[in-house]
């Protein structure tokens, strides 16, 4: 079964609707390991619209599990995590106006700049992730790259608005997971799972990690943190006996 990471970055979209201190998302990086939690996610923005740099300086030094950082392959961003050094990175694409990531990286479209960073982030010793849709030609240019790993887009699973176009993405993440195996990648998924979606997923052969967020933050303001994570992880267990 894969692992659980949580993405505390709305956390800080709460803090930065106030521009105060509270809540921290480093105060929340550590809740979420304490309940179980074997990763911590966030991503830094070249808007800065959540995590700061602050952040990212401060969950280096203090995540426990391993840190991940979601980023744009841009230079100032680069430049962060060559000097932050965390346990790994992914890059996605980014717009300035959207409200979340939207879809995968085109990893075919930019392979260029993608092996020039993934080439200082080897030097470096930081393995790198590529969030992308589970397309086939995708996941090989991936490997052609350099990457270490892929992050699945599970986000048209997650929102199909019936069960036959669940399906149908479904089996499109599971196929591009056992693909990205057998190509030699590991394979991580993510965006928009939820306390429905998330146990299907889980239940997918070759996934190491899940990155999930949102759904956690908000079910957090109902029954607290360490209690949403612990009910996501109780998500991932139940996998184990689909």
């Amino acid at each position: 079964m894969p692992q659980l990471a949580i993405n505390v970055d709305h956390i800080a979209t709460i803090r930065q609707a106030r521009g105060g201190a509270e809540p921290d998302p480093v105060h929340a990086a550590a809740i979420c390991e304490l309940a179980g939690a074997k990763g911590i996610v966030v991503h830094l923005r070249e808007d800065r619209r959540h995590i700061q740099d602050r952040d990212v300086h401060l969950l280096r030094q203090t995540v426990k599990t391993r840190l991940n950082l979601e980023m744009a392959n841009v230079k100032e961003i680069v430049e962060i995590a060559l000097e932050i050094k965390p346990d790994m990175i992914t890059l996605v694409p980014e717009k300035r106006k959207e409200l979340t990531t939207e879809g995968g990286l085109d990893v075919i479209g930019n392979a260029k700049k993608l092996q020039k960073t993934i080439s200082k982030m080897s030097k470096a010793g930081i393995p790198v992730s590529i969030f992308i849709d589970p397309d086939a030609e995708q996941i090989k240019a991936s490997l052609e790259v350099g990457a270490t790993y892929v992050e699945l887009h599970t986000g048209r699973y997650c929102d199909a608005e019936n069960e036959k176009e669940r399906d149908q993405e479904f089996r499109l993440i599971e196929q591009a997971a056992e693909l990205s195996f057998e190509k030699g990648l590991r394979v991580n998924a993510g965006h928009g799972l939820d306390y429905r979606t998330t146990t299907r997923i889980a239940a997918i052969p070759f996934i190491e990690e899940l990155s999930i967020g949102h759904a956690v933050i908000a079910r957090s303001a109902f029954v607290g943190l360490d209690q949403a994570v612990r009910e996501m992880q109780g998500c991932i267990d139940r996998a184990g006996r689909i």
